[in-house]
């Protein structure tokens, strides 16, 4: 069964087993189960369902795997002939899921 879900302001096509890095999900360890509520479509072939946005009553499981950062970017601005230089560096903080199961 396949799912259109919709987490973390990003949209994702899953199935059951499926591994996804997303943005870190707040106050979560590893092991931790969690139900993602917003889901846009879900099923396969004859069963398959579009909701209008969500569809009700489903859902998707997923367990967290682990919390990590993601490669540094340096973000570096710069003003010809000013003498105006600032280098700054980011680090995204991302959780790294399983999709165990789907509920329609």
């Amino acid at each position: 069964m396949k799912a259109t879900i919709k987490t973390q302001g990003q949209q994702f096509s899953v199935s059951e087993g499926d591994v996804l890095i997303v943005n870190r999900y707040p106050k979560t360890e590893a092991g931790a189960t969690i139900e993602i509520k917003e889901v846009l479509a879900a099923g396969e072939g004859d069963s398959f369902k579009v909701g209008t946005p969500l569809l009700s009553g489903a859902s998707v499981t997923a367990k967290v795997l682990e919390n990590k950062r993601g490669k540094k970017v340096i973000v570096f601005k710069k003003k010809k002939r000013k003498g105006y230089e600032r280098k700054r560096g980011h680090r995204q903080e991302l959780s790294v899921i399983k999709i165990e199961s789907i509920k329609t």
